[in-house]
């Protein structure tokens, strides 16, 4: 029989937020796998997985996480961490991936997948959806992501500002993730486009550090990494009016 390979979204740090289905196969797989950075500390989705399966069932894998500047590196930890998930596809039938958010969104799991699919022939590669921090930031703050026929552009500011500014200048509400670090340059997109007095911003959603704000506050101070902001567009029709 095939080995199968199951990407599990578990959403963007609540535990709450991970789905029945999700749990379910957190629980079916024989080991899950949960993706750390070299400096060894707990990340989110270990955090979230351990309220679900005992932790003897949790194999932690490096990956090169936020690398951005060293291709080298990245591609080293990349490959090690297939291999070591490849290993452990040998061995059983089932190996989960448990990634924050939705494992088609932006989730190393996508990485991990090409991978996998070269080193272990013939292997299935399943993913389960999970909760974006979009859509946690959205029912914390009371933003409404879209009406009636508005577009929504989700960007990385990783990406660059430029990218940034562009999809503010458009339709619809932006979604900006990964943004903490270009706080700064992201006040000065918003304030250019008009988009400021409505944009909220979010990080830790659903942890004890929660913080959710306008983004009208934001003061070039340098936030969290997984920060999150939803920048809706103006509605002045009324309701209904973008129908």
């Amino acid at each position: 029989m095939s080995s199968r390979l199951v990407g599990v979204g578990v959403g963007p740090g609540d535990p709450e937020l991970v789905t029945v289905k999700g749990v379910n196969a957190l629980r079916a797989a024989a080991v899950v796998v949960v993706p750390v950075m070299d400096t060894g500390e707990q990340g989110r989705a270990e955090a979230t997985v351990l309220h679900y399966v005992p932790e003897d069932k949790v194999v932690r894998v490096v990956f090169a996480l936020n690398e951005r500047t060293d291709r080298a590196r990245r591609e080293a930890a990349w490959d090690a961490a297939g291999e070591r998930v490849a290993e452990l596809l040998k061995r059983h039938a089932s190996v989960a991936f448990a990634t924050i958010g939705d494992p088609n969104v932006y989730s190393t799991f996508t990485y991990l997948a090409q991978t996998i699919a070269a080193l272990v022939p013939g292997v299935v590669v399943e993913t389960v959806p999970g909760i974006t921090a979009m859509q946690d930031l959205a029912a914390r703050s009371g933003a409404v992501l879209t009406e009636g026929t508005e577009p929504l552009t989700l960007v990385p500011v990783t990406a660059g500002s430029a990218v940034l500014k562009e999809a503010l200048a458009g339709p619809g509400t932006v979604v900006a993730y990964k943004f903490g670090r270009q706080a700064a340059e992201v006040a000065e997109a918003l304030a250019e486009t008009g988009r400021l007095a409505g944009a909220v911003w979010g990080s830790a959603l659903g942890l004890p550090e929660e913080s959710v704000r306008r983004a009208a506050e934001l003061d070039g101070t340098p936030l969290p990494y997984l920060s999150t902001l939803i920048a809706p567009p103006r509605r002045d029709g009324g309701r209904g009016g973008k129908l």
